[in-house]
């Protein structure tokens, strides 16, 4: 089933809303912003879920460093629907349901066809404040017209975003949007931690450390695939740090 999208603003800049953080550590600003078109290779997504990972509040408080910086659209676990796209891009058209991802696939590289990891090679700059392919431009301006940065290539905490097309994974309509958004770091992560990282295999003896989307997802993975089984009891066990 395909997502009808009013495709009008195709080609022009979209105005909307945006959680803004200009000061590290301070309180996100709900502004009107706008979204500038995707250039070749780049997709311009509308935001139907995002949620809150850790990473966005650790960056949050960064005061100092090369990745600082500001001001600043954080949110990196999300799934939309694609607006419009740039030229030369063939992976999705608009209505389709995506995830836009921190970890670029471009499909082409070595490193991304490898088994053994996917950092790829073909961009291998990284961008943190912008678009992978220019240089780390940004695609969001304020009310004044003045620049805002990216975040890992996301930013999801806007009604619309522009991500690269290496950055998009497609998804089928079957999953709930409110959970899909969990596939684009979370549970991804947890489950890469177990099968690429620590190599869990049937008899494996597994500690998990937290309970979050990514301990959970871990044990998902586990019951799912390595135990076969639908349920699994869950001891849960606090340490009182002090």
């Amino acid at each position: 089933m395909e997502h009808n999208l009013a495709s009008d603003m195709a080609g022009k800049p979209i105005r909307c809303k945006a959680a803004v953080a200009r000061e590290a550590g301070e309180p996100l600003i709900l502004e009107e912003i706008q979204v500038l078109p995707p250039e070749p290779g780049e997709v311009r997504i509308k935001i139907l879920c995002t949620s809150l990972c850790h990473t966005d509040v650790t960056w949050w408080k960064l005061k100092a460093g090369p990745i600082d910086f500001l001001p600043r659209i954080f949110g990196h676990e999300a799934a939309g629907i694609v607006e419009s796209v740039g030229e030369n891009v063939e992976e999705v058209k608009a209505g389709d349901l995506v995830l836009p991802v921190f970890q670029r696939n471009c499909g082409e590289c070595k490193d991304c066809n490898s088994k053994r990891g996917n950092v790829c090679s073909k961009f291998a700059v990284e961008y943190f404040g912008g678009m992978p392919r220019y240089g780390g431009a940004t695609r969001f301006l304020d009310g004044d017209g003045s620049p805002i940065h990216h975040f890992l290539s996301v930013s999801s905490f806007s009604q619309y975003t522009v991500v690269d097309v290496t950055h998009v994974v497609k998804i089928g309509p079957d999953i709930p949007i409110d959970k899909a958004c969990l596939l684009s770091c979370g549970v991804t992560t947890g489950i890469g931690a177990a099968c690429k990282v620590a190599e869990v295999e049937q008899g494996s003896t597994v500690a998990i450390f937290g309970l979050g989307s990514v301990g959970l997802a871990v044990v998902i993975i586990i019951i799912l695939v390595f135990l076969n089984k639908k349920y699994i009891l869950i001891i849960y066990h606090r340490v009182n740090s002090t």
